[in-house]
């Protein structure tokens, strides 16, 4: 969704920051960092921007009490984008205020860097932005050199791998009432560095059809695996069968209608009703925007399809997946070894 072939970096700063739980510190420079190696810049931008291209989902800046203003780096960025020159000193604030809130012991420290670009593409408009990006993971590195009748061997002990951007957000200079556009990167995905989204940035999603797309299919993912058992003796092979329809429902249609869905895949009247209660509750609790009817992202039922899982497993010893007619498989149950059994019509073996 990012696109970063017009773009360039301005300015970049770097600091450092410690955890403050273990007692360590932050550490600022006194001026933006000189970048005069056209290659250096190029792998800035790699290591930067790359990470970013196949990212879809889009965040707003929230606050609790719905005045954007008190939130941190939503203030910190509306200064940056109104007067450049407070560039540094602001990416200074950006670092202390990390600091503050890294309160879990197991965060790491590492380098933060906080840089602005120009003409960056995001949903075909080309935009200003800020990116902060922290590196904490170190690897080693060997650095092979000529030498008279052969070569040098090195090693750098504590270097950074430019493929593997650890966590990072962009925020675009467009749509400010609503909180900007923010996109985010958090390559460690653990349950104590949801300080990074949560804590740091404060992000809610954008409510566009990408995300409107993936909650709807998770509800669906949820109601079968979870809900549906409630209210009804449905066999483990059934349950596949709806997954199955609910995905082919979004690869097919250009929109998602609720009562269309429900019609079409869930079929049982009872069932329908408990469907719909379950996506308003859903739709209550989260504020996720399922009202109504919405067009369907092929990029989100691209990624969801990953985690519908159609597989049937039978104790430790088979795996029947199921992708079709599930008239074609019938379950059963043998008095004589006092077990379940399923039977399965087919053609031919491949």
């Amino acid at each position: 969704m990012v696109s970063s072939y017009e773009a360039s970096l301005e300015e970049l700063s770097v600091h450092r920051i410690g955890n403050k739980v273990q007692n360590e510190f932050y550490s600022l420079s006194e001026q933006p960092l000189e970048i005069n190696d056209e290659m250096l810049s190029r792998l800035l931008m790699q290591y930067f921007l790359i990470p970013f291209e196949k990212a879809n989902e889009v965040y707003r800046f929230m606050h609790s009490s719905s005045d954007l203003n008190l939130n941190e780096l939503f203030h910190f960025s509306s200064h940056i984008f109104s007067d450049n020159n407070k560039f540094h000193e602001l990416s200074g604030q950006i670092t202390k205020h990390l600091f503050d809130i890294s309160n879990h012991p197991k965060i790491k420290s590492g380098e933060l860097y906080v840089a602005r670009f120009s003409d960056l593409q995001l949903e075909g408009e080309l935009v200003d932005a800020i990116g902060i990006f922290k590196s904490e993971t170190k690897e080693p590195y060997l650095k092979v050199n000529p030498a008279q009748g052969g070569f040098d061997l090195s090693y750098e002990e504590h270097g950074i791998n430019i493929h593997k951007l650890d966590k990072g957000c962009l925020i675009f200079n467009t749509d400010r009432a609503e909180g900007y556009k923010v996109m985010v990167i958090d390559q460690t995905n653990r349950t104590d560095a949801a300080y990074w989204k949560d804590e740091f940035l404060k992000l809610k999603i954008r409510n566009d059809s990408y995300n409107k797309t993936g909650n709807t299919l998770n509800v669906c993912k949820n109601f079968i695996a979870n809900k549906i058992d409630e209210d009804f003796d449905i066999s483990k092979a059934d349950k596949i069968d709806l997954l199955n329809k609910s995905l082919k429902y979004f690869k097919e249609k250009d929109s998602f209608d609720i009562d269309e869905f429900s019609e079409e895949v869930i079929g049982n009247e009872k069932a329908i009703k408990s469907f719909k209660n379950f996506t308003q509750d859903y739709n209550n609790e989260f504020d996720a925007g399922l009202e109504g009817s919405f067009d369907i992202s092929n990029a989100a039922v691209k990624k969801q399809a990953k985690v519908f899982k159609s597989i049937l497993k039978l104790d430790k010893n088979f795996h029947i997946y199921i992708h079709g007619n599930k008239e074609l498989i019938e379950k059963g149950f043998d008095e004589g070894k006092l077990m379940n059994f399923y039977k399965v019509y087919f053609k031919e073996e491949q």
